[in-house]
C-alpha cells in the first residue's frame, strides 16, 4: 500500500509525458515575461484539465521557491477525496527557466524520472492569478494566491485558455478548496 500511494505521489503538476490533443493547433502563445522573485510563494488550484497523477485531489497548492543555483524549488500538495479529512499527498521537485522570458519552465520530479513543461498562458499583473499550461495542450491549471477566486476571472480565463490558446475545457475540474 506504502509504494501504491508513493507512486500515486506522481500527481500534481508532475506534468509528465503527455498525449498530444491539440496537434492541428498554432504554436502555445505564453505571457511576455514573469518576474520570478513575484511568481514565487504558494498558489492555490482553482482549476484542472484531469489528469492522471490527480487522482481525486482536492486542497491543491503548489509551492514555489528560488533555490541558490537559480533554480526553482516546487512543492505540491493534495488531499485524496476531501479537502480537509482526505489523505495527504505530496511531491517534490524542480523547475528551470528555457528561455529569457521565465514563462517556459522545465519541470522535474523524482531526481528528473519524471519531466513535463510549465508554460506561463496568462499571468495577473499583481501576480494574484495564473494560468498554465503545456505546448500539447493536454494539462491546463487555473491557480490563485487565494483559496477561492472570483466567478467572473475564472469564467474569462478559461473562456481565453478556448478561444486564444486552444484549449478543449469540457472535462474542466473546479478544484475542492477549503476556505481561508
Amino acid at each position: 500500500m506504502k509504494g501504491l500511494v508513493k507512486s500515486l505521489g506522481v500527481f500534481l503538476l508532475a506534468l509528465g509525458a503527455h498525449f498530444s490533443w491539440a496537434e492541428n493547433e498554432p504554436e502555445l502563445e505564453t505571457v511576455p515575461y514573469v518576474d520570478v522573485y513575484q511568481y514565487v510563494g504558494k498558489w492555490y488550484e482553482i482549476a484542472r484539465l484531469p489528469q492522471i497523477f490527480q487522482p481525486a485531489c482536492t486542497a491543491v497548492t503548489a509551492d514555489y521557491g528560488l533555490n541558490d543555483d537559480g533554480t526553482i524549488s516546487v512543492y505540491n500538495f493534495c488531499r485524496i477525496l476531501h479537502p480537509k479529512y482526505g489523505f495527504p499527498i505530496s511531491v517534490q521537485g524542480t523547475a528551470i527557466p528555457i528561455d529569457d522570458t521565465n514563462s517556459k519552465l522545465a519541470v522535474s520530479f523524482f531526481n528528473g524520472k519524471t519531466n513535463g513543461d510549465y508554460w506561463i498562458l496568462e499571468l495577473d499583473p499583481a501576480y494574484q492569478w495564473s494560468l498554465v499550461g503545456d505546448p500539447n495542450r493536454s494539462s491546463l491549471y487555473l491557480l490563485s494566491r487565494t483559496p477561492q477566486l472570483d466567478e467572473s476571472v475564472v469564467n474569462e480565463l478559461l473562456e481565453l485558455a478556448v478561444s486564444k490558446h486552444g484549449y478543449n475545457i469540457d472535462h474542466i475540474i473546479m478544484t475542492k478548496q477549503l476556505p481561508n
